[in-house]
């Protein structure tokens, strides 16, 4: 069965472009013409005849399947590509090539920009004026030469990617990968290439950069250089921080599993520190996820049940019994079944719930007299969200404290005393440091560890001096109070 062919369609920017869009139109090398299916020309609301100059050469050219929309207000750089991905999208088309009615962008180039999406070795292609040697011999200034080098170089060390240029607009995607990002939340202005960009690179998408020729005319220049260059450097700290789980930044999109917390100071290696300090016997694990905890247990010939709304797939290998249940409708029935347990874990698991009053009665019913309880819980006094609430800028983040998923947030007093009322006493309590594991796992060159090493250091000495201020998370250890205990027999 032959491959079906891919529809193409070419995208034109226009603004005030009415001396250039025609000879850009020309320029489409004729044995590509059979290869297009559309030529989308936006006219974002030029001020000048460009939206008359299209329908000239539309008239003019019947062989090229031109499309002329007039926007009846300005879209902006950006807004005017979110309509026009938006139009192919939805009138079935499976690549897009952006090419500027400006005439900045040599159309001859244009099979080679399409060749790896026609080949699906590719989902996005960046035509790149700094491959080879043209780009100053084509007449780029050489302020923005060395501009274009700086920023291309911080972007790819904040982000990860390997780029020669981020700032060239000659491009072309896979309109079904660009399908699936949300790139019609990014900006009006000209650091949307940098924004999509971003998504699609989050997303997994395969970037292929190739050579095109520079070209410098007399076309204006629209680009204030010093607000683009703060806007794509802002634009890219966003994305490694959203990476990181921080901020609310549509750019990435941070994974929400149940991560394994590996580092010493982490919450899950001081609860299992704390919890070897007790003797052998059956454990609970609430909230267990991927079951990580729950496998360093068994290993020490502990019988372990998780329980979790969503457990990972690999879970039910690394405990003894799996129960799927929802810890907001209270303990399931197996609990019960599978009691009395002498240690209770419930890790990052409070402040998820509606009412974790009611969840932490519930455990004296299948918990020994002198069970221990183990629970994590985030420090909503840290500097980070006192910090965010101080400035005004409180949102839910990704991951962490202000975790998008969080229904209750806690201090240690609020959680001693939450802890009391339900009829368990506090033992002790140990603090955890930043996650700073996050910044290595998600570096891909290893290029954050002496980063790393100088935080942790600093995060140490805080928690020592100012431990409400700077204890990410409390852990603590927690036992039944014996004024609250059951009692059977008569009074004497």
């Amino acid at each position: 069965m032959a491959e079906q062919t891919k529809r193409i369609g070419v995208f034109v920017v226009a603004y005030n472009a009415v001396s250039t869009l025609s000879s850009v139109l020309d320029r489409i090398p004729a044995l590509f013409l059979s290869a297009i299916d559309a030529v989308l020309v936006s006219d974002d609301h030029s001020t000048d005849a460009t939206y008359n100059a299209a329908l000239a050469h539309q008239r003019e050219n019947a062989e090229l399947p031109i499309t002329i929309i007039r926007q009846r207000r300005n879209l902006g750089y950006g807004g005017n590509q979110k309509f026009g991905y938006r139009w192919l999208i939805d009138h079935g088309f499976d690549i897009a090539v952006l090419l500027h009615g400006d005439g900045q962008y040599a159309p001859e180039v244009l099979p080679d920009m399409v060749e790896p999406l026609v080949a699906s070795r590719a989902d996005v292609v960046l035509g790149s004026r700094m491959l080879g040697k043209g780009a100053l011999a084509g007449g780029m200034p050489l302020y923005k030469f060395v501009g274009n080098k700086i920023l291309t170089r911080f972007q790819n060390r904040v982000s990860g990617l390997r780029l020669s240029e981020w700032h060239s607009g000659y491009r072309a995607f896979s309109l079904a990968e660009l399908a699936t990002i949300p790139f019609e939340e990014n900006s009006d202005g000209f650091d949307f290439d940098t924004e999509v960009l971003l998504q699609l690179y989050d997303a997994g998408a395969r970037i292929v950069e190739v050579p095109i020729p520079t070209y410098y005319g007399d076309e204006i220049c629209r680009v204030d250089g010093l607000a683009y260059a703060k806007d794509v450097s802002l634009d890219v700290v966003r994305y490694r921080l959203a990476r990181l789980g921080f901020g609310s930044s549509h750019l990435a999109r941070s994974s929400t599993g149940y991560a394994w917390k590996d580092a010493p100071d982490a919450s899950h290696r001081v609860a299992l520190a704390c919890v070897d300090q007790q003797p052998v016997g059956r454990v609970l694990d609430l909230g267990c996820g991927g079951g990580q905890v729950a496998a360093q247990l068994r290993a020490s010939g502990r019988f372990v049940m998780g329980v979790d709304r969503n457990p990972a797939p690999e879970a039910a290998g690394r405990v003894d019994r799996l129960v799927t249940a929802d810890l907001d409708a209270g303990l399931p029935k197996e609990a019960a079944e599978e009691g009395p347990f002498d240690v209770v874990l419930a890790l990052d698991v409070l402040e998820h719930l509606r009412d974790p009053d009611r969840l932490l009665r519930e455990l004296h019913d299948v918990c020994s007299p002198e069970a221990t309880l183990v629970a994590s819980i985030p420090n909503i006094g840290h500097w980070y969200p006192r910090l965010r609430i101080g400035v005004g800028r409180f949102d839910y983040d990704h991951r962490g404290i202000l975790d998008a998923t969080h229904l209750r947030f806690f201090t240690w007093r609020s959680f001693s005393r939450l802890a009391y009322r339900a009829g368990w006493l506090v033992e002790e309590r140990r603090l955890t440091g930043l996650p700073l594991e996050i910044l290595e796992r998600d570096a891909r060159d290893g290029s954050t560890r002496p980063v790393r090493t100088l935080v942790a250091r600093l995060d140490r000495a805080g928690r020592a001096l100012w431990p409400s201020l700077f204890a990410y998370q409390y852990v603590a250890v927690l036992t039944r109070d014996p004024a609250r205990l059951p009692t059977t027999g008569r009074p004497g």
